[in-house]
């Protein structure tokens, strides 16, 4: 996915406007991610009726207040504002975990191209390999709203990162696919040992230790 945007900059909508310029900081804020492409404009009047949807549709799905674990999504902004200070008007009410491009890159107007956008507002569904999973999602949002993003991660086969802390997916670091049968087993293992120390007398003949516990077959 982070290859869309290749040789490029995306800017963060936060207070400092942190630009992500490198591939490891691209790769990590929209690899293994759905990752929505929202085509619309500060001037254009459908926009500002369907930026508020979008706003909370994003938010709903990401921000700690409403969910354990923000889910595996990112939204690019892909300005078809005439100036540049349109631009920032248009994303100053929106949340700070959008990502936008600057306005002189050009790859704004391409973008438009490539994914045969018709018409604003529109909303492109990419699949975590980059592959178009809807054309336009604007009116699947506002029928279904934060309900769409199960059905595309169903239908994208994306990744389940549940295991990892509820905080941020962008600020944890990696964790072994493993870790949760590890925590299982060790789990078992002392619940096992508690079970025999609170005995009255000596485990029953081939029951040792933690060695021989069923834990191990886990693996």
């Amino acid at each position: 996915m982070a290859s869309l945007f290749s040789g490029h900059v995306l800017i963060r909508n936060n207070s400092d406007q942190d630009e992500l310029d490198t591939e490891a900081e691209l790769s990590r804020k929209l690899e293994n991610r759905l990752v929505l492409l929202f085509f619309g404009s500060g001037s254009c009047p459908q926009c500002q009726a369907f930026a508020p949807i979008l706003r909370d549709f994003f938010v709903k799905l990401t921000d700690e207040f409403y969910v354990l674990r923000a889910a595996q999504l990112a939204l690019v902004y892909v300005s078809q504002d005439p100036t540049e200070e349109q631009q920032d008007m248009f994303l100053r009410d929106m949340p700070k975990k959008w990502l936008f491009l600057p306005f002189e890159d050009d790859l704004r107007r391409d973008l438009g191209r490539q994914f045969s956008v018709e018409r604003l507002p529109a909303v492109v569904v990419l699949k975590p390999g980059g592959d178009v999973l809807t054309r336009d999602a604007t009116d699947e949002i506002r029928r279904l709203g934060p309900a769409c993003f199960a059905n595309w991660q169903e239908a994208a086969e994306l990744l389940d990162r549940s295991f990892l802390q509820p905080e941020d997916l962008d600020d944890t670091a990696p964790r072994s696919l493993t870790e949760p049968l590890r925590r299982c087993k060790y789990r078992v293992d002392r619940e096992a040992r508690g079970k025999r120390g609170s005995g009255s007398g000596s485990p029953p003949e081939g029951e040792g230790g933690a060695e021989g516990g069923g834990a191990g077959e886990l693996f």
